[in-house]
């Protein structure tokens, strides 16, 4: 488990962070943690640094320049690829993915290079949305699979578990999308890598504290990337792939 590392983007989640690290120390205790802040103004990092002192494995990173969930996960993978992780997992900070889910999604990578948390398959769910953000997700999600043929149920589902060989195979410096898209991209190019997916049940929860960091920027480049990876064949070219792991 200590080959584990468990990565999660900050951005003003100063009320999140602490019951986050608490709750991630009790379900996997020998994984590791790596808290990724994009200069929170609100004082996340400080608090997720006085919090991680407590456990081995646990650190913060201070990302500096464009913010964005993209670069701080390409900013991250470099960094936990680099030293010698063989399991890394993504979620989100606002405590809408809970950790008790943490043990399970991370065993399912023996057998596949890529578990994600989904709530569109069977014994998936969400909790304290209003209908008409349930049906925006579901849309949103048959959009993206119409097309761009991505194979999953929750293409736009943040909580996954890679093989760090996964990872190194779709080449994270060179993706594209930045916001919720990037979990599109991401997974898009797994299944052209010919890649192993799997898709495990979660029930999803609403945030509590803190605010949303959907945008227009968001939400337009989350309409417009599934044409570009569907006709641009230049964009087809540089991310297909005959290699499997």
């Amino acid at each position: 488990m200590n080959k584990t590392i468990i990565v999660v983007p900050t951005y003003n989640e100063a009320e999140n962070v602490e019951p986050l690290i608490a709750s991630i120390a009790e379900v996997v205790p020998d994984a590791h943690l790596l808290i990724v802040d994009d200069a929170s103004p609100d004082g996340t990092a400080d608090i997720a640094e006085c919090y991680c002192k407590s456990f081995a494995g646990y650190s913060v990173y201070r990302r500096t320049g464009v913010r964005g969930l993209g670069n701080a996960y390409r900013d991250a993978f470099r960094q936990v690829l680099a030293e010698g992780y063989e399991r890394i997992v993504q979620m989100d900070a606002d405590l809408s993915h809970d950790p008790k889910y943490l043990p399970e999604l991370i065993a399912a990578t023996n057998n596949a290079d890529l578990a994600i948390g989904s709530r569109y398959v069977r014994g998936g769910g969400v909790r304290n949305w209003p209908r008409r953000r349930v049906l925006l997700s579901r849309y949103a999600n048959k959009y993206v699979r119409w097309i761009t043929g991505v194979p999953t149920a929750d293409a736009t589902a943040g909580f996954r578990c890679w093989t760090a060989d996964a990872l190194r195979s779709i080449d994270i410096s060179t993706i594209e999308s930045e916001g919720y898209f990037f979990q599109v991209e991401t997974v898009l190019r797994a299944s052209r890598a010919g890649l192993r997916i799997v898709e495990l049940p979660i029930v999803f929860t609403d945030r509590i504290h803190g605010l949303s960091k959907m945008s227009t920027k968001v939400i337009g480049e989350s309409l417009l990337m599934p044409w570009k990876m569907r006709f641009d064949h230049s964009f087809i070219a540089r991310h297909s792939s005959d290699d499997k792991i």
